[in-house]
């Protein structure tokens, strides 16, 4: 392989899952104004609702988790406590998921990543 072409081989333990989890005040016009903006701006970012509150998006590396924290930061809300965490697609894949007591799938990486 030529040293300037990348090896573009996501392995799982490359591979990120990025995720915006957030309790945040619906109290007032204004907070949830905020909560509004806050959330649209995760899914202008390719992030998904896994559940209320709890967004998620794939990221090719740590480096690019980084960049769409870096990214988030500003649009935090005044109010509230956000966390930002991400895990291993290895570790993303170990979780388990219930819809009631059946367990359901857990959710797959994109097939295709987005070029932005």
């Amino acid at each position: 392989m030529a040293k300037n072409k990348q090896k573009r081989d996501f392995s799982g333990y490359q591979a990120m899952w990025l995720f915006a989890m957030f309790d945040l005040p619906v109290d007032s016009p204004q907070n949830r104004h905020n909560y509004a903006r806050f959330r649209h701006a995760l899914l202008k970012q390719g992030f998904t609702m896994l559940q209320f509150s709890v967004y998620a998006r794939f990221c090719s590396s740590e480096e690019k988790a980084e960049a769409f924290r870096n990214r988030l930061r500003p649009q935090l809300p005044p109010d509230g406590q956000v966390r930002l965490l991400a895990v291993t697609d290895k570790q993303f894949g170990k979780m388990e998921v219930y819809s009631g007591k059946k367990r359901a799938k857990t959710e797959k990486k994109p097939e295709q990543l987005l070029l932005f």
